[in-house]
């Protein structure tokens, strides 16, 4: 139940949504671990990339042994598209996907992300940049317009299929609506009627039920997680699992689950240094501690005790028994 991109075919039809800020490299390693069908990188500019400076390099870096090895870039000029198209490969990307989606200030500001989608005459010449400078398949990632007035994801999909992409997907809301109100699944089923390659849906999914009507609205072929896969990286598999037996993994048990959070907690260590990655997994380990809350495995006010024991330490130490006693006491709880 894997998805064709060119040559390649992924193991199913999840996908995890590439998040600037989230999915670093020790995110991605997880989520393949445990099933995701496909990791992107984080958001990386193109001329940034060339031009090689070390953050964003860092975030292009270490999925390398993961395949397929794919690199998301973002640009707003098709000479540092081709060329970040050519480091990318360089660099041993298998796929190359173009960001028309994003909605950040800082990125539609620059004319990057989804204001892209404000101007589908320029937006096609960096496909068409891009899709030349590449050996490896091409996708592209777009929300369904800038605002409701322009709802134009139909026919950006076309001129990008038009130009040699293998695989489109787009998030159900437009740039003027951020991530507020519902995901429109079913306006996703506009660019299904006008493309032949592969399209996965993407926004508020979170649970299988969710990807199951994401599929039957959309006329998708595969769903992309995003926010659903916070603070359990795994998650994209267990959804693909829950979709086709077979092809991802089963929810892990707590004392599996203790296990997988401890390991992410010491790979971003590892990644990011001591320091650093002590903030860096702060947000993981929130995110950890609100989903133990909504399975009632902890209360409201635990959970908030363990935030403020677990989030404002600098002991990275004293972190990890934190996070290995917590699981505990929920073990204990759930076993009395």
């Amino acid at each position: 139940m894997g998805i064709k991109i060119g040559p390649i075919e992924t193991r199913n039809r999840v996908f995890l949504a590439p998040m600037s800020g989230v999915t670093d490299e020790p995110f991605r390693t997880v989520a393949h671990e445990h099933g995701a069908g496909l990791v992107v990188s984080e958001m990386v500019a193109s001329e940034e990339l060339v031009n090689a400076r070390p953050d964003m390099l860092r975030r292009a870096l270490g999925a390398e042994k993961l395949s397929p090895f794919v690199i998301q870039l973002a640009g707003r000029e098709p000479h540092w598209m081709a060329e970040g198209a050519r480091v990318a490969q360089d660099m041993g990307a298998e796929i190359i996907d173009i960001n028309m989606g994003c909605p950040a200030r800082e990125v539609t500001g620059g004319l990057s992300g989804s204001a892209l989608m404000r101007n589908l005459d320029h937006a096609e010449k960096l496909i068409e940049a891009t899709v030349q400078a590449s050996s490896v398949p091409v996708t592209l990632k777009m929300r369904l317009g800038w605002d409701h007035t322009s709802l134009n994801a139909p026919e950006l999909a076309c001129r990008a299929e038009a130009q040699g992409v293998q695989l489109v997907t787009v998030h159900g809301r437009t740039r003027c609506q951020f991530y507020g109100g519902k995901a429109d699944w079913s306006a996703i089923a506009r660019v299904r009627e006008v493309i032949s390659i592969p399209l996965i849906a993407n926004g508020d999914g979170a649970s299988v039920d969710d990807a199951r009507e994401m599929l039957a609205r959309s006329g998708a072929d595969g769903v992309m997680i995003g926010r659903g896969a916070y603070g359990r990286p795994w998650w994209p598999g267990v959804i693909a699992e829950g979709l086709d037996e077979g092809t991802g993994r089963t929810e892990p048990a707590l004392d599996e689950e203790a296990r997988i959070v401890a390991e992410h907690h010491e790979r971003i260590l590892l990644a990011h240094g001591a320091h650093h990655g002590n903030r860096v997994a702060r947000k993981h380990i929130g995110w950890a501690i609100t989903r133990l809350a909504e399975r009632n495995h902890i209360t409201a006010e635990q959970a908030s005790h363990w935030r403020a024991t677990l989030l404002r330490s600098n002991d990275n130490g004293a972190v990890r028994e934190g996070l290995l006693t917590l699981y505990d006491t929920v073990q204990e709880r759930s076993a009395a």
